[in-house]
């Protein structure tokens, strides 16, 4: 090819990738839709989700703009948002019982060119929303010690909810579907854990939550019991027991030999006493995780009548 055709055959192949260009900008890529919807919504007492949509026009051949949205099969047409900047919006009214729903949006338009207007339309991928029924707004305070009873706020909890700190299960209370409280588990003081509520529906993160460390005072250090027989325990704390009280999860190696009763201080005082009776013939301990150098050990002993 000589020198004179070489720069004629480069013009037309730039011509034809122009014109190719001008082809596919007159079909669906005239205009870029941009789904602003998101993928989970917190569920809410009207039932009604706002969908939206930003239509951007690449050329100004696009006339007769059309947004639609097809929700579980169905049309319906968006309406423009008061904020303007191409933004479409449709308020859809979810029917009972329904958590969960398909989507995708529609846009018809025409191309303007020489007199003639030429349909066209574009549109997103099918998308899926989740009506998020439960969530967690916040702990109520961030640390405490060993047996503090703290509240979690929120919303869509069940009495079958638990609270795990670092995968280790609390004692969770049931309050109400906005509110559940569990008792700072017996590990390790002077350690951030990272709290989470564990359901059916799966793990949702709370936060993290400092324990501190604590003492206790345990009278009588020992106990010795015939079978049947009763005596008092009594459990002291240096500082007076937060909101909800202290639980003191009392633990023994002889089940058999210790009847005691759950052990809480109550809120705002500093000690508590239980009666011990004696069960069946036996020796072992009482065990107090959590306090002082990790744990507070009474042993007892009971005997036969």
């Amino acid at each position: 090819m000589n020198s004179l055709v070489r720069p004629v055959a480069t013009k037309i192949l730039a011509w034809l990738a122009c014109a190719a260009g001008l082809v596919l900008l007159s079909g669906c890529d005239a205009v870029t839709l941009t789904d602003l919807t998101p993928k989970s919504m917190a569920e809410n007492p009207s039932q009604i989700y706002t969908f939206s949509l930003r239509i951007a026009k690449r050329t100004s051949t696009v006339v007769g703009l059309t947004p639609n949205i097809v929700v579980d099969g169905k049309s319906f047409e968006l309406k423009p948002s008061p904020l303007g900047g191409g933004l479409h919006e449709f308020e859809y009214q979810l029917p009972a019982g329904r958590d969960r729903l398909a989507y995708y949006f529609l846009v018809t338009y025409n191309i303007e060119g020489n007199g003639v207007l030429t349909p066209r339309e574009a549109y997103t991928q099918v998308e899926t929303v989740q009506i998020v029924r439960r969530y967690v707004l916040s702990l109520e305070v961030n640390r405490g010690p060993v047996g503090a009873r703290i509240s979690v706020v929120g919303r869509g909890f069940t009495p079958q909810d638990v609270i795990q700190f670092n995968g280790s299960s609390a004692r969770t209370a049931y309050e109400s579907p906005n509110s559940i409280s569990f008792f700072v588990p017996a590990l390790e003081a002077n350690r951030n854990y990272q709290v989470a509520l564990v359901s059916s529906a799966g793990t949702s993160p709370v936060g993290a939550f400092r324990i501190d460390p604590s003492s206790i005072t345990v009278s009588p250090a020992a106990l010795n019991l015939r079978a049947g027989e009763r005596a008092s325990l009594s459990f002291a704390l240096p500082n007076p027991a937060p909101a909800g009280g202290t639980l003191l999860d009392v633990a023994t190696d002889v089940p058999e030999s210790v009847i005691m009763p759950e052990v809480i201080v109550p809120q705002g005082q500093t000690q508590v006493s239980v009666n011990v009776e004696g069960g069946k013939p036996g020796s072992g301990k009482l065990y107090l995780k959590g306090y002082g150098s990790g744990e507070v050990t009474v042993p007892v002993t009971v005997i036969p009548r």
